[in-house]
């Protein structure tokens, strides 16, 4: 285990919405020890979103939250960041109705936490871990995680399986840990196909999407630049992953195995881990022990 952590000073970053198109600003801010990631929209400064399962709302090709009649969209990219470089309590501060979309990827959020700063806090960060497999099942799509006592982080092995020259079948497996996370899945930007487009902003999505914070497919090629990595999909679909299970509020320590999943999968996937969490045999560490560690008493 690990000291938990957060922001050494409050930052700030301008963009758009994905969806909305509406101009965004997000501010993270440092916050206190088991604060957890917490969202809240400056125009309803009472109503705070914690990024946790119970308020994930919706998945329609992003991650919502919500409460009550407020709600934060596209929050996957922000959490992966927060997840991959282990920041574990932060105010993430909206002013719209969406987290900014930036380049598509995660690293934006990287490299903004890292000119913050960390701060590391008097308490531990406390793994989640399972004894026994969890799977999720939707005809060709399937998530499953399965114990690995011998890894203390959390393992990833994702294949995807598009019909185009381009994408074509991709596996990637990867274990999660902060340098490697800013190195290799961070720069993965979010993808989609040309033909869907004007499909998708007719039912109100993408208005903010563009060749500059995507990557976008014609029948044959790209026709938004050069790929960042040659399996840059399959990596965003990780990154992805990192950021819809950051919403079961702890590490997870194991191996996940996801095939041709998506947000919606994986919220399913992130409840069905979660109650098995929840589980009597499931041993948690001890929280008083924890304590005593981080204070370094015994």
């Amino acid at each position: 285990m690990r000291q938990q952590t957060t922001l050494k000073t409050t930052v700030s970053i301008d963009g758009v919405g994905l969806h909305s198109g509406h101009p965004v600003r997000a501010h993270f801010h440092p916050a206190p020890p088991d604060y957890g990631l917490v969202f809240l929209r400056r125009e309803h400064p009472d109503h705070p979103i914690p990024a946790r399962l119970d308020s994930a709302s919706s998945f329609d090709l992003a991650t919502t939250l919500k409460q009550g009649d407020v709600s934060i969209g596209t929050v996957e990219h922000a959490l992966s960041a927060a997840a991959g470089v282990g920041l574990d309590n932060c105010l993430i501060e909206i002013e719209g109705p969406e987290v900014p979309i930036l380049d598509g990827s995660a690293l934006p959020f990287v490299r903004l936490f890292h000119a913050a700063g960390f701060e590391r806090q008097n308490a531990l960060s406390r793994p989640l871990s399972l004894t026994r497999s969890v799977e999720v099942v939707r005809e060709d799509r399937r998530v499953e995680y399965v114990p690995d006592g011998a890894n203390a982080n959390l393992t990833i092995t994702y294949e995807i399986d598009f019909p185009h020259p381009i994408v074509g079948r991709q596996e990637l497996t990867f274990t999660l840990k902060a340098e490697e996370f800013a190195s290799r899945i961070a720069p993965a930007r979010t993808f989609g196909f040309a033909r869907e487009v004007e499909a998708m902003r007719a039912r109100g999505l993408a208005r903010g999407g563009s060749l500059h914070n995507a990557v976008v497919l014609d029948d044959t090629g790209i026709i938004s630049g050069p790929l960042r990595f040659r399996d840059e999909f399959v990596r965003h679909k990780v990154m992805d992953l990192i950021g819809d299970l950051a919403l079961l509020g702890r590490p997870l320590t194991g191996h996940i195995h996801a095939r041709k999943a998506g947000h919606a999968l994986h919220i399913e996937f992130a409840r069905a881990l979660d109650a098995a969490l929840r589980s009597p045999a499931v041993e948690l560490p001890d929280a008083e022990e924890d304590e005593q560690r981080a204070s370094g008493t015994s």
